[in-house]
Parts: C-alpha cells; structure tokens; sequence
C-alpha cells in the first residue's frame, strides 16, 4: 500500500510533484481509506491510477483495472478520464467516459471512493491583495492568505469548513463565501448545532412530517429545505451526534433528504459551510467524529487564526468597531488605548475586542469625550460585570419575607449576570456557557425565561 500522506508531496515517474494549491485526493472509502494523494500543481500534469505497480496512484481493490483512470490538471481544471477500465468510472454516481471535476467531486473506482479537496495546511496560498473580503476585513498576512483562498472558492459550490476559536469570525467569513458566491441571491440558512437539543437537531436539518412524534402537530420544512438554490451554515458542527453524523453524511453524497416520519427522498441543492472550533482531526481520531464526514466536509478547510495570532489587524478592527459601536460620531482610540488592546490576549479573540469597545464607548460619551484614552481590558472589571455583583446590593423593606427578598436577589442577579454573560460571548449560548461552566440548555432557558436577547451588532464584521 501506498503511504499515507500528508497531502504535501507524492512520488511519480521518479520526481517528486508538488501541490502549490493543495489539491488531493482522498480516499473516502475502499481497501486504503483515509490515504491522500497529492495532486500535480502544473498544467499538463497527470496522475494514473489504477492496481498495476506501474501507476501513479496504486489501489488495492480487486473491482479496480491495472490501468483505470487518468487524471490531468488542465487549463479548465481537473480532467478524468476512463482508460477503458473493465468496472468503469463513475463522478457524482455518474458514469463518465471523460469529465472535468473541482473540490468536492467524488470519483468511484470499483469499491474505491476518491474526493477531491484541498489540503489547506503547508499549502502557500497567494494573498489577497485587498484588506476586505466582502464583509470580512483584515490587514494581516494570515487574513490576506484566507481571503485570497476563499477568492478562488467562493464561486465554486465546493464544501468550506472552518475552524477556530469562537469569536474569530467564522460566522462573518462564511455569510461572505455566500455573498461572493452565485448562489449570493438565494437563501443564506444558519443552524447552530450546538445551540439545539440533540434530540431535535435531526427534525430542524431535515424537517419531519405531522405526526412523527409526539408533539409533531404541523408539517415541519428543515433547514436543508429552507436552503434550496442557496447555502446552508452549519455552525459549531462539532457538537452534532455520532448518530446524525451518518445521515448528514447520507443527504451531502446522495444530495437527497428524507423528512422525519417520512418515507418520500427529496432532493437537495445547497452548498454547505461547516465551522467548529474543536479539533476535528482529534475527534476523528478519538472516535467521536467520522473520518468519511470530516472528508466530506473538509473540501477546502479553513483555519482562522485568532486575534492575538493577527495583531496587525488590531487597529483596524478597533476602528471599524468603534464606527458600529454608537450612533453618534464615532470615537477615536488613543496611542496608550491602543497600546492596552496590542497587550491582551483576546481569549474571546473579536467578539470580546467589540464588547471591550463598546463598554469603553458608553463610559467615553458620557463624560463627553471624542477620544478613548484608556480601555480596560479585564474581564471581571466591566461595567457589566460590576452591575451583576451590584445586583445583591438591595435596600429591604419591613414586611417582605426572607424567602421573598432571596427570591427578589436571585431573580435580579440571573438577569445581570445572563446579561453580561451573553454580551460577553456576543449571543453565542454554547460559548457563554462553556465559559460560565453552566448546562447549555439551563443558560437557554434562563435567557427565554428573562427574555434577555443578543446583544445588538453580534454580526460585526471581522
């Protein structure tokens, strides 16, 4: 068997070829799952595959001819084609004799499933020449490199994923791959996986029928059906259940769902965009996420570098911040303000930079200032945090009971401490409470119960 590698450099014809954009192929499924291919950078390049020693890619699978198929990069792109193999060639369950594939094809050869993606990881991506990606902004050479990756990808229908910590701008990067996109003027569907009890995740992708379960009163369209034409965020995709990982795996290949309670296969087009910030090379490793879906999804991944890792973007970041922070005439930062942000450490990464400025904004006002001088960066410091601590502090009233003056502090104290919490992680439930070491659900319920809503502006540009 071949070695498995790391996407980076293969051996062909005694030279050694190199993926300058990291396209690869990978075996989905098959003797040899879970090996990459590189795929040859230049124009003219070829790679023949099939069992015979000779070939470039040599499979182990007894349905796969010596000599079965070829693949050259062209000027259109990628180029298959059938070397009269006995089992055939199929693209997209297609049988093809010739066809030109991009990211996100998937190539069967006998038993075997190769999917071509991108290996984004040591691959040298040419940088943007602009600071701005749409609705995304950034100064930085790590931000360029994205931006002029996500410039070739966006008008494709190729998978994206990304990964990062929470708050780095996932969120903005993937509604700008929808905007750059062709399917810009049709639905843009957002579903936080994370966010949803797992036992209705499945119900809110792919919809279910009256009467699939107890409580299925009406008809329900899921989040596949809503995205039709257009593009479908998953967001914290690393959150979905073992269980749910094989049918979304299911509805991405065979470009068909099936509601709940229903026994009728509807067909899909959306493109998909999945964000996690968890490790998913560890999770497949550990188990506890599938290889083939990671494959599946990882057609051009994405890693988004957080803001201590991309200083340089700091200024402007703040800047554009500050524009949003307040409808009256925008503050300016001063160069010990400035000197406070570039010393931090952003766990919150921009998410925390916006909530930082606008606190910072609200205490410059109301001493009538035009410049912020000083920010305070400390988490437990904010006015907002301040006010939760403050809750407790009440003045108490002759005739009102021990248990009716507890329950009054208590009440007021989950309002400011759900407040802050979520103003601190801009509305994201599943990082407020992983922070706060709280039950998600728990945290959820607080926040319908005290109808406390995200903060205005938790979509600012990154």
């Amino acid at each position: 068997m071949p070695p498995k590698t790391d996407g980076s450099v293969t051996k062909s014809r005694d030279q050694l070829i190199v993926s300058p954009d990291g396209a690869v192929l990978a075996v989905t499924s098959g003797p040899q799952k879970g090996v990459t291919f590189p795929i040859p950078g230049q124009v003219g390049g070829q790679l023949r595959i099939g069992k015979a020693l000779g070939n470039d890619i040599v499979l182990e699978d007894d349905l796969v001819s010596r000599q079965h198929m070829l693949l050259e990069r062209t000027d259109g792109g990628l180029r298959v084609r059938d070397l009269d193999s006995r089992n055939g060639v199929r693209v997209g369950g297609i049988a093809v004799k010739e066809a030109l594939v991009e990211p996100g094809s998937l190539i069967q050869l006998g038993d075997t499933e190769l999917l071509v993606r991108v290996a984004a990881r040591g691959v040298v991506v040419p940088p943007s020449e602009s600071d701005r990606f749409v609705h995304a902004r950034g100064r930085s050479l790590a931000m360029r490199r994205i931006f002029g990756l996500l410039e070739r990808a966006a008008p494709g229908n190729a998978t994206i994923l990304l990964l990062g910590e929470t708050g780095t701008g996932k969120d903005v990067l993937a509604r700008s791959v929808h905007a750059a996109s062709k399917r810009h003027d049709q639905a843009f569907e957002v579903v936080d996986c994370g966010a949803i009890a797992p036992t209705l995740i499945e119900s809110e992708l792919f919809g279910h029928e009256k009467g699939a379960f107890t409580g299925a009163s009406t008809q329900h369209v899921g989040a596949f059906e809503r995205a039709q034409g257009g593009t479908l965020f998953l967001d914290e995709l690393g959150e979905l259940p073992l269980a749910l990982q094989a049918k979304l795996l299911r509805a991405l290949e065979a470009r068909e769902i099936r509601r709940v309670g229903g026994s009728k296969a509807l067909p899909v087009n959306v493109r998909v965009i999945a964000a996690t910030m968890r490790d998913l090379e560890a999770e497949v490793a550990a188990g506890t996420f599938r290889q083939d879906l990671y494959f599946r999804l990882a057609v051009v991944p994405v890693h988004v570098p957080p803001l201590r890792g991309r200083l340089d973007d700091l200024a402007l970041l703040a800047e554009l911040l500050l524009q949003s922070a307040s409808d009256a005439a925008p503050l300016s930062l001063g160069p010990k303000a400035l000197a406070q942000l570039r010393s931090y450490d952003w766990p919150g990464n921009v998410r925390e930079l916006r909530n930082v400025l606008e606190r910072a904004t609200v205490l410059a006002h109301a001493c009538g200032e035009t410049v912020i001088e000083e920010v305070d960066v400390r988490p437990g410091k904010s006015p907002l945090a301040v006010a939760a601590a403050s809750a407790l502090a009440h003045k108490f009233e002759d005739g009102v009971t021990y248990r009716d003056a507890r329950n009054r502090a208590e009440h007021d104290f989950e309002i400011a401490f759900v407040t802050w919490l979520l103003g601190r992680h801009g509305g994201n439930i599943t990082a407020a409470a992983r922070a706060a070491q709280m039950d998600r659900k728990y945290l959820g319920d607080l926040a319908r119960k005290h109808a406390i809503r995200a903060p205005e502006g938790s979509k600012t540009e990154t």
